[in-house]
């Protein structure tokens, strides 16, 4: 019986830190993608690597998934690989035998928050870039191109990576990027 952590971060400069912060486990597996993300590399090996007997811990359900199908399905797969499921902020676990209603209420709740938090988001996401855009201080992200030729010329400049970062305003990960590629 292992218990093993899925962590995700929707960018890879985010932390993973505080996720799991003080909560024991023997594996873990990470992602650092879009919780809509329709390719999560990690989840998917999570998947193939869990066994009857073990116990997923997830910071909160919103890691897991951010739709009620998604998250629903997912559970409901471990469940059925009988695998444990445990969300920590929530302070929930679905264990592999216990079908309850009440487990399948608080699951389908915890999750319609869950989606319909994003959908706020969202929602509040964009009035900002609409607003922004109406006072003229929004123009978008930068062309690729544009700041992919920035990054190969600070580079060749032997700027730091860190540094062409902040100063191009792209993540270290498009940098280290476009010096691979």
């Amino acid at each position: 019986m292992t218990t093993i952590a899925y962590i995700r971060v929707s960018t890879v400069d985010q932390n993973t830190d505080r996720q799991l912060d003080g909560v024991e486990f023997d594996k873990a597996f990470t992602d650092r993608c879009s919780g809509g993300s329709l390719e999560r590399p990690e989840l998917d090996r999570l998947r193939e690597f869990v066994r009857e007997g073990d116990t997923v811990v997830i910071h909160s359900i919103d890691r897991l998934a951010r739709n009620i199908d998604d998250l629903r399905g997912l559970v409901a797969e471990f469940r059925q690989q009988g695998v444990n499921v445990t969300f920590v902020k929530e302070g929930l676990t679905f264990t592999a035998d216990d079908a309850s209603p009440m487990a399948e209420l608080m699951l389908s709740m915890l999750g319609a928050v869950a989606q319909f938090e994003r959908s706020m988001i969202r929602e509040r996401q964009q009035e900002g870039i609409a607003k922004a855009k109406a006072r003229g201080v929004y123009s978008g992200r930068k062309a690729s191109t544009d700041v992919h030729q920035q990054v190969k010329q600070l580079l060749a400049d032997g700027v730091s990576m860190r540094k062409i970062a902040a100063q191009v305003g792209c993540s270290l990960s498009t940098v280290q990027r476009v010096k691979g590629g």
